[in-house]
């Protein structure tokens, strides 16, 4: 009875001494799969990561919001961020939301004065961005991630080397390299580049901050569906070299790991200024602007955030 005892312990030891080896190869393989891809991508990342950026947690701890920035930065010049959103992860629910900040909504910039939004960036990078965002729509926000566009193609490719199935609104032939067609199609990181960036017809940046929207959605959930949870090391290495981020890994891994499994519900998305709460103005130094109701979208923004 005492040596059937014994070769349970024996068995049941070995067992676990066997997956701890495996559990800790799987690990070490994952680490340099990831590690080489980062290293390989950060080669190709023009923008600068000597990046101040004080961010604030949000008032609920299982919430995360992430200051995302799409750059139009050329050579030395930080530019003006071309395309401002913020990302919302509540990782108990596991809700991804997604707020589009229209860039021409004219708001107070800390130390500067009144000016578009988009010139926060141009004046003092990320942070007073994040002051701004902070100061006028009343949001703390922790983390940033800013894409240069000559690294979003790349980290398209990477995620979907196959293309995106995109149902594009409508035909777009002026200042593109690629006329692009109406309908259902498979875009390439370039081509979606074009359509995420196009606003040459009537409705302008409005018509480009939804197309922006249904880009980050399509990627979202066709990234997730055809990524392996194999290649997801090697994937997020180089998705993170492209992008300029202080995103702990960690965090990238298991929101990742939400996504391909399944865990993560439906993006939802909310773009300010919201229906009603503007109107267009001029001002000099400024030009055209779009006069907003910042109590009325700070409390939308914070509503949203809270369902």
């Amino acid at each position: 009875m005492r040596q059937q005892h014994r070769k349970k312990r024996h068995f049941f030891r070995n067992t676990i001494l066997v997956l701890l080896v495996i559990l800790i190869g799987v690990g070490g393989w994952a680490y340099l799969s990831y590690r080489d891809s980062l290293k390989e991508a950060k080669k190709d990342n023009s923008v600068s990561d000597n990046i101040t950026f004080n961010g604030q947690k949000a008032a609920d701890l299982n919430d995360v919001n992430i200051l995302l920035i799409g750059s139009d930065s050329r050579g030395d010049d930080q530019g003006r961020s071309d395309s401002l959103m913020i990302a919302h992860y509540d990782s108990k629910s596991k809700k991804p939301k997604l707020i589009s900040l229209m860039r021409d909504m004219y708001v107070d910039i800390p130390g500067y004065g009144k000016n578009k939004i988009n010139a926060a960036y141009s004046y003092g990078g990320a942070e007073l961005l994040r002051q701004t965002i902070s100061q006028n729509f009343n949001i703390n926000i922790e983390y940033y991630a800013i894409v240069d566009f000559t690294s979003f193609p790349k980290i398209v490719d990477t995620l979907l080397p196959d293309g995106v199935e995109i149902n594009a609104e409508k035909d777009m032939s002026e200042y593109i390299d690629q006329p692009i067609t109406a309908g259902p199609q498979k875009m390439n990181g370039e081509t979606l580049l074009q359509y995420a960036r196009f606003r040459h017809d009537a409705e302008s940046d409005f018509g480009r901050v939804r197309r922006q929207q249904q880009v980050l959605n399509a990627l979202s959930d066709q990234g997730a569906q055809l990524t392996k949870i194999t290649k997801l090391p090697s994937v997020l290495g180089k998705i993170e070299g492209y992008t300029t981020t202080n995103l702990p890994s960690n965090f990238i891994f298991s929101v990742s790991k939400d996504f391909i499994l399944g865990d993560a519900k439906k993006m939802e998305t909310l773009t300010l200024p919201v229906e009603g709460s503007w109107e267009n103005a001029n001002y000099d130094g400024s030009g055209a602007v779009l006069d907003i109701n910042l109590e009325q979208n700070a409390t939308a923004l914070n509503e949203f955030l809270k369902d």
